[in-house]
């Protein structure tokens, strides 16, 4: 199949995806959209909302949809780095063997990241980086595809050890999961109060996808596309010497802005958008479609965008328009 055909074809199976996940979830199609988009270039999300807003329920139904083996980790404040990666363990014959944690998975549930300690942070970042662990000083690979997809709290903050900006890097899309309209609202009650239980077909497997991953990389993108995305990340950054007219938002709201990271999450976001809706490049417009949820983990705000009211969001889309 040539990679022009295998384009068609991932846009024809986005289209299957969405299908079946509209069995199960009702309403967040950004979210969901968001997810796959992150899957498919290869790159963690972070998902922040309420709970009961369908966190947990749209990565175990993802995780169906797309045929992966599926590990849910709930982080509690005494959870060790050894509880997620697994240990070494003496077995029947006094030998040491090691015995996997649940990040041995395709697609790891990060549930409440936030609530447990940095040290067990890090081993789960560290595992998000390189796709291997190491434990007694031997590395060991770690399932492919990999999928880490972290939810946080964004109310009860108190006892919680939020992630620094450095690790939030990690993630490719930050995605906010709001609460659902009145109309979506009343088709949950109506579907979860009686005897019905949806089953989810099987549209992907775990070697469909990394074929799809592989030829995403591949496609190509013109020049004044990676310009634009490299420029708009640019922006982010306070007293930056280049493009000194458009500095005046970031000079004002922002202490940190975002690095090199974000331009590449910008364009493999973007091809990964192309590619769902039937395009064989990118152009601008499916960078602006990933921007705000790559870049919204990635700014810092000061002061004065706090006092004002400024959020990243409100930056971001200034940012995009004066570009």
């Amino acid at each position: 199949m040539t990679d022009s055909q295998m384009l068609n074809q991932l846009a024809a199976d986005y289209g299957r995806l969405r299908s079946e996940m509209a069995k199960v979830i009702v309403g967040q199609h950004d979210a969901v959209d968001s997810l796959l988009t992150a899957i498919f270039s290869g790159g963690h999300c972070l998902l922040i909302g309420v709970p009961g807003v369908a966190k947990t329920l749209i990565v175990n139904t993802l995780s169906q949809a797309l045929g992966l083996q599926f590990s849910r980790i709930q982080f509690t404040p005494d959870l060790m780095p050894s509880d997620i990666t697994g240990a070494e363990i003496l077995d029947e014959n006094r030998r040491f063997k090691f015995l996997q944690g649940p990040l041995f998975a395709n697609m790891v549930l990060a549930d409440e990241i936030n609530r447990t300690p940095p040290k067990t942070q890090s081993a789960l970042l560290e595992a998000m980086q390189e796709h291997a662990v190491t434990v007694s000083g031997v590395s060991h690979p770690l399932p492919s595809p990999f999928f880490v997809l972290a939810t946080q709290n964004p109310i009860e903050q108190e006892g919680t050890y939020p992630l620094p900006e450095a690790q939030l890097d990690r993630f490719m899309f930050d995605v906010i999961l709001d609460y659902p309209s009145f109309e979506e609202e009343l088709q949950v009650v109506k579907t979860t109060t009686v005897d019905c239980d949806e089953k989810i077909d099987v549209v992907l497997s775990a070697g469909q996808i990394l074929d799809y991953q592989r030829v995403i990389r591949k496609m190509p993108v013109v020049d004044n596309v990676c310009e634009y995305a490299v420029r708009l990340v640019t922006a982010t950054r306070p007293q930056h010497p280049a493009d000194r007219t458009s500095q005046s938002i970031a000079d004002k709201y922002i202490s940190w802005g975002a690095g090199p990271r974000a331009s590449q999450y910008l364009i493999m976001g973007a091809k990964t958008h192309a590619a769902f809706h039937g395009k064989y490049s990118p152009d601008i417009e499916d960078v602006r479609a990933v921007a705000v949820e790559v870049l919204r983990h990635r700014l810092v705000r000061n002061y004065y965008a706090e006092a004002e009211g400024i959020t990243t969001d409100h930056i971001i889309t200034s940012l995009m328009d004066g570009k």
